[in-house]
């Protein structure tokens, strides 16, 4: 038992306190408040504890709306009022370019916000048979653990998707291969003007005929797509699909729209797609205003996956060069420049970018603009690219899903390359976790083009 003074939160939304000179991690604890905590884990540097009671709360701190919140690993900041989430983010963003990247954005952009709750459009769910606690168990892992929680709803996924964990738990305990099926993908959209729901489940042996006639009676039931996957997430297979009949081979209707630049975007269950469709349609909107094509244009978005900036982008630039490491996305990107007529504008190619040179970048030629979207990993050799080239594009937007790797590839843009970071911003695809997603807006010290979206 130990008395403690939280004076902020970390990147993963502990508290943060001192005890005697050393770092108490603090879970569900919230800056200002003074709170009873029990340690559970103590290392050389830093010890790890739990909020046991809270003495003298936090104005920002709520009643958590989820009954597994505190238990279940899928949110960790329910406890904080919705505002404050974000403006947390704001500053960790601001402090992770600051430290990490000695760089500051000349404005700051309006943060991006959206619906709290029912926003996860997808997630993957673990599923394990555990006797002791009476059978299935379908949702997301425990918190700092490998188990999984005891689910019987959530709040942060759509309600349709809520609505069948228990319906799952009972579907896998009557399968003869309960044990063989780990894990659940759930994929939702309503690109094609109905709402259709997705799931894939990981099969770790064949299916037998029993399981095959429950799983099909359960998707027909529930009028949803369900497909299996034997092994890696390109061996997966449609098994039935509403208005699926016995003459025809089930077809999948999963897409998303982006209404403002009329494009629609079929995908696979297992493609990345971003998580919250909502936050993403203004997300590519601002990325597109910031970035500011004109119809002569030539531009490049890099690690384009299916195309999510690079169609809209063609709507506005005479040149869109999508590149990405999976031939597979490549494949599919093209095809959805095609079904959306946009085939003529846009070019895409495979090519591993994190490992990216000087003159291969040459090599593709010059750009008016170019956008960023790695995954966590950042893109530093492609921003080491980009500060070496001595032709400096005149905008470059890097919407980014961690803020430590944003400041590091900051650092050489700027640093090195001789580019202003002009503005950032969080975008809250997130709420309720410390996820921190993040765009920010680079241009040649040397030049001065239109001024970005103004702060409001």
């Amino acid at each position: 038992m130990i008395e403690l003074q939280i004076e902020s939160l970390d990147l993963e939304a502990n508290g943060v306190a001192r005890a005697d000179g050393k770092v108490v991690f603090v879970r569900e604890a919230l800056p200002g408040e003074r709170v009873q905590a029990e340690i559970v884990r103590s290392k050389p540097r830093f010890d790890v504890a739990r909020t046991l009671q809270v003495l003298r709360p936090a104005a920002a701190r709520t009643q958590p709306r989820c009954p597994h919140f505190g238990v279940c690993g899928g949110c960790s900041m329910q406890h904080l009022d919705t505002r404050a989430q974000v403006a947390i983010k704001q500053r960790a963003l601001e402090d992770q370019l600051a430290h990490l990247g000695n760089v500051r954005p000349e404005m700051v952009l309006r943060p991006i916000a959206g619906p709290d709750w029912g926003y996860r459009y997808r997630a993957r769910l673990s599923v394990r048979h555990v006797a002791k606690k009476g059978g299935v168990l379908v949702g997301f892992h425990e918190r700092g653990s490998s188990y999984v929680a005891d689910m019987r709803d959530c709040h942060v996924m759509a309600p349709r998707v809520s609505a069948l964990l228990l319906p799952l738990r009972e579907l896998i305990g009557a399968l003869a291969m309960r044990d063989r099926m780990p894990q659940i993908e759930v994929a939702l959209a309503d690109g094609q003007g109905v709402s259709v729901l997705a799931l894939v489940f990981r099969v770790l042996d064949p299916v037998v005929a029993g399981d095959r006639d429950a799983l099909i009676a359960f998707a027909r039931q529930h009028q949803i797509e369900l497909w299996l996957q034997p092994k890696g997430p390109d061996t997966i297979v449609l098994l039935w699909a509403p208005g699926a009949d016995e003459a025809d081979a089930p077809r999948s209707q999963l897409a998303y729209r982006l209404p403002e630049f009329d494009v629609v975007m079929p995908f696979a269950p297992t493609d990345f797609t971003q998580v919250n469709h909502q936050i993403n349609e203004v997300l590519v909107s601002r990325a597109v205003r910031l970035l500011a094509p004109e119809p002569t244009d030539r531009v490049a978005d890099l690690f384009c996956g299916l195309g999510n900036f690079s169609l809209p982008l063609a709507r506005r630039a005479r040149e869109v060069l999508g590149i990405e490491g999976s031939a597979t996305l490549t494949a599919r990107a093209a095809a959805n420049a095609a079904a959306n007529g946009l085939a003529e504008r846009t070019r895409f190619r495979a090519a591993n970018l994190f490992q990216m040179t000087t003159p291969a970048w040459q090599a593709l030629g010059r750009f008016d603009r170019v956008l960023i979207d790695p995954p966590r990993e950042g893109a530093l050799e492609l921003a080491r690219a980009l500060a070496e080239d001595p032709w400096k594009v005149p905008r470059i937007v890097y919407v980014s899903c961690n803020p430590a790797t944003l400041a590091r590839d900051a650092s050489l843009l700027v640093h090195t390359g001789g580019y202003q970071l002009k503005a950032a911003g969080v975008v809250n695809m997130f709420p309720h976790t410390s996820h921190v997603e993040s765009m920010a807006v680079f241009e040649p010290a040397s030049e001065s083009p239109a001024s970005p979206e103004p702060l409001a």
